[in-house]
């Protein structure tokens, strides 16, 4: 089954209204309202805005240009051309160009008349102000996408986990048979979230930030860093002292894994592991040295990725 959106049916339901109220005012080609309001209703309330007001510039540019072409030299599709050119140009300098399709449908309104009058320009702007003023009245409502954020964040904590626990078995058991799906849905979740929590600060004219999206903004650095981790992790082919003392504390960070900020907490418990590793003995083989280095490279790691949530400002949760 599928499932209609509610775009949509906002857009169903406000060309409806548009068209039935030309039609009531009786103006002519009253379809037109109908036309202009489906094309002035967006997935935001920002866009929708910004796309009336280039569509509202264009006609008017597109009004006066006719009468100046068709009335000052003669009705013919030659000067339609001319017109067109000079027209396009203008709207794409005044930043317009958006609303070029809806004023040509004006411009053949007044071409097709061969009389532009008052009363035909007040016709043609009752049908562009009823067109986008029922879609920016259409576009008031946007659904709240709180509980879907919320999922998405939810979702990119439990795959965050695995992720961590994975690792943290393959420190202390050096053979794990893992097929990384997380890493590739973690990708995907964090791509969606973000699209969605920007869309909502665009359907808010006093918010310029959601806190949300800052907060998936956090967790794709953050995970860049565990992508560039694992294959560090991987390389550990032995196990020594120093991996169990890491995968205790991949354990903790795991089992703390939330919006909130604890960061701090957790770099200094890095700062104490590094501070054990130096008063360890140095490594007796080439194979030993190798794999605590590679050791330290992950703290190093970790550290930015713990300093990176240190640096957000924390969430409810």
């Amino acid at each position: 089954m599928f499932k209609i959106g509610y775009r949509t049916v906002k857009t169903a339901l406000g060309t409806t209204i548009a068209v039935m109220l030309a039609q009531y005012l009786q103006l002519d080609n009253y379809i037109s309202a109908g036309i202009i309001t489906i094309l002035c209703i967006k997935v935001t309330k920002k866009k929708s805005l910004k796309s009336s007001w280039a569509r509202l510039l264009a006609c008017t540019i597109a009004i006066i240009f006719s009468f100046i072409f068709f009335e000052g030299l003669t009705y013919h599709p030659i000067i339609i051309g001319i017109l067109l050119l000079v027209f396009i140009l203008t709207t794409v300098l005044v930043r317009a160009s958006e609303g070029i399709v809806t004023s040509a449908v004006i411009i053949f309104h007044l071409y097709n008349a061969e009389n532009i009058t008052l009363q035909l320009i007040g016709n043609e702007f009752m049908l562009i102000i009823i067109g986008i003023g029922v879609a920016l009245i259409m576009n008031l409502y946007m659904p709240s996408v709180e509980s879907k954020l919320k999922n998405y964040q939810l979702q990119v904590e439990e795959n965050l986990a695995v992720i961590f626990r994975e690792i943290e078995m393959y420190l202390t058991e050096n053979d794990r048979k893992w097929d990384g799906k997380e890493l590739i849905k973690t990708a995907e979740l964090l791509n969606e979230a973000k699209t969605i929590a920007f869309r909502d600060v665009e359907n808010h004219f006093l918010r310029h930030e959601n806190t949300y999206y800052h907060y998936f903004k956090m967790r794709e650095k953050q995970f860049e860093i565990i992508e560039r981790v694992i294959p560090l992790v991987t390389s550990v082919q032995n196990s020594v002292e120093q991996s169990k003392m890491i995968a205790e504390f991949i354990h903790e960070l795991r089992m703390n894994i939330h919006p909130g900020n604890t960061a701090h907490k957790f770099l200094l418990q890095l700062l104490e592991i590094k501070q054990s590793f130096e008063e360890m003995e140095l490594p007796q083989t080439r194979e030993e040295f190798e794999v605590r280095a590679a050791l330290l490279h992950f703290v190093g790691e970790m550290e930015r990725y713990l300093i990176i949530k240190s640096q957000f400002k924390g969430m409810n949760t």
